[in-house]
């Protein structure tokens, strides 16, 4: 476990692949993030924002409930600025694109995009800027950055899919290079 910042408010750590935030349903709490990180600590943490558990990155922990209504606040009101660099593969990207498409639960814990008019359907709106591309096997790999200004669940991964430049080696929604 990396703690990248302490402050006596939150803490910033950086979570590895393949590790969940908190657990998901019928999984062993002890191996999620949220609580190694507690009992490492000796201490109470509240979770600020999770990311998917095949990415990594940093995840913020609040010290105190103030701090974690504040925190949560801060995400609400878009305050917050996030980026997530990915490999896509498939489609050549343009250099910058904000893609706005809705989406919508699926089976399986899946999202997929939303139909017109579809009830239950949430907004959904990610810039991507594509900063390298590379000829691989036929197929047009690109280093992207994505920066999401909502917060949905696989929101990039779907948006990503949806140009036809899924992420490189994502079981759910990815095709091609592995």
């Amino acid at each position: 476990m990396n703690v990248l910042l302490e402050d006596p408010e939150f803490l910033a750590v950086h979570k590895p692949p393949g590790v969940v935030v908190i657990p998901a349903r019928d999984e062993d709490p002890a191996a999620s993030l949220h609580h190694t990180l507690q009992r490492a600590r000796g201490e109470r943490l509240w979770v600020v924002h999770r990311i998917d558990r095949e990415t990594s990155g940093v995840v913020l922990f609040a010290r105190t409930a103030a701090a974690h209504q504040r925190l949560n606040d801060l995400f609400a009101t878009r305050a917050v600025e996030k980026r997530y660099v990915a490999f896509a593969a498939g489609e050549a990207l343009p250099d910058a694109t904000t893609v706005t498409l809705a989406l919508h639960a699926a089976r399986k814990g899946k999202m997929r995009p939303a139909l017109a008019g579809e009830a239950d359907a949430v907004d959904a709106v990610t810039g991507i800027e594509t900063v390298a591309r590379w000829q691989i096997g036929g197929a047009c790999v690109s280093r992207v950055v994505a920066s999401p200004r909502t917060g949905r669940q696989h929101q990039i991964r779907v948006h990503l899919r949806a140009l036809g430049a899924p992420i490189v080696g994502d079981a759910l929604y990815g095709k091609g290079i592995d």
